[in-house]
């Protein structure tokens, strides 16, 4: 593939991404019709796909797909009612993370359905988008209403100690990814007038948090989902997130993407899912973004050369199977596409303001 700017890049990349949007506004997973579960819709994968449309300003974009994951809240709202009042031990009593994109109908088959994550990022942007973004994403009674119900929704299920399935929809554990997800969401939308948080809430995250890090869990010592915990979230002391960044590059980073975890059996290379974990692209363009964040843009250009490096025809894939040219089918992955778009967005600023400096 010819080299491209940030530019060209961006555009080309922007076009895969919008193809993933239904006309309710929701983005399936991967591409449309692909026969297996990608062409689902995930409330995190939303969250993350939007973000490249945030850095480009296309909010009309943003408000569609949060007014749809809205309508889902108030569509399932007596199950919201039901966890509220009933602590939720089963994991079908949970929110759901995954729903049809025409329909928005829940997707019943278990399938790692406790994610506290999914409410705690969706909670977190919206209070970041009307008060750092000055957009109007609730708009009615109604949706302020469900809100305040997700708030008691995660009182409910007490997400400082409640074991989910986290960002890789696995085993059940208590995630530092999934309690840090629920604090940065009930401290954001704290801001908001006509959302009620209580202060206890946000506390009894937080001592769990500074308990677990820098470990994802008791079994799991690093894990890409960390990196969430230092963006979007900034929810980790200056010390936790350089002690986070050095074990995922030490022990995590490869070639073409980060491994989410030592011993990650999906798409293993090895038959006996042993080692030969399988790298993921979008951890490329996390490190990226947080590198640039640091005002670091000498390592955080060497790492997104690295991506570009990788990208193919189709779009960026989900993975790459380890030490392999080859990478699987969920290609384009939405999610890789807008952290690769966000990443190429900030160098470019980055560059320009280097110029204008000049």
């Amino acid at each position: 593939m010819a080299r491209l700017t940030y530019q060209q890049l961006i555009d080309r990349h922007l076009e895969i991404l919008k193809s993933l949007r239904y006309p309710t506004g929701l983005f399936s997973a991967s591409k449309k019709g692909a026969g297996n579960w990608y062409d689902k819709s995930w409330l995190r994968d939303n969250f993350y796909e939007t973000l490249a449309f945030e850095v480009i300003g296309d909010w009309k974009t943003v408000e569609k797909t949060y007014s749809a994951i809205l309508n889902i809240f108030l569509r399932y709202e007596p199950k919201i009612d039901w966890a509220i009042s009933n602590k939720p031990q089963a994991s079908f009593q949970y929110i759901h993370a995954r729903f049809h994109p025409e329909t928005l109908d829940e997707f019943w088959e278990e399938w790692g359905n406790k994610q506290n994550d999914a409410i705690g990022c969706i909670l977190f942007r919206i209070g970041e988008l009307e008060i750092n973004q000055k957009r109007s994403i609730l708009k009615t009674p109604d949706e302020i209403r469900i809100v305040n119900k997700l708030v008691k929704y995660l009182s409910s299920i007490q997400y400082w100690h409640d074991r989910d399935s986290g960002m890789w929809e696995e085993g059940e554990e208590l995630h530092s990814s999934s309690v840090g997800a629920c604090v940065a969401g009930l401290k954001s939308v704290a801001r908001l007038p006509d959302i009620e948080v209580p202060r206890v809430l946000i506390r009894h995250g937080e001592k769990a948090l500074r308990s677990l890090l820098p470990r994802e869990s008791q079994a799991r010592f690093v894990d890409l989902a960390l990196l969430s915990l230092i963006w979007p979230y900034d929810v980790v002391t200056d010390s936790e997130r350089d002690q986070i960044l050095t074990n995922v590059e030490y022990h995590l980073l490869r070639e073409k993407g980060v491994i989410r975890y030592k011993g990650d059996r999906y798409y293993n290379k090895n038959p006996d899912g042993v080692s030969e974990e399988a790298e993921w692209t979008f951890g490329l363009s996390w490190l990226v973004i947080i590198y640039e964040h640091l005002k670091r843009p000498d390592k955080a250009k060497e790492l997104l050369n690295s991506l570009i490096a990788e990208d193919t025809p189709e779009g960026l894939p989900e993975l790459y199977f380890s030490n392999s040219p080859e990478y699987n089918e969920n290609t384009p992955l939405g999610w890789s596409e807008s952290l690769f778009i966000v990443a190429l967005y900030e160098m470019s600023r980055e560059i320009n303001l280097r110029e204008i400096g000049k």
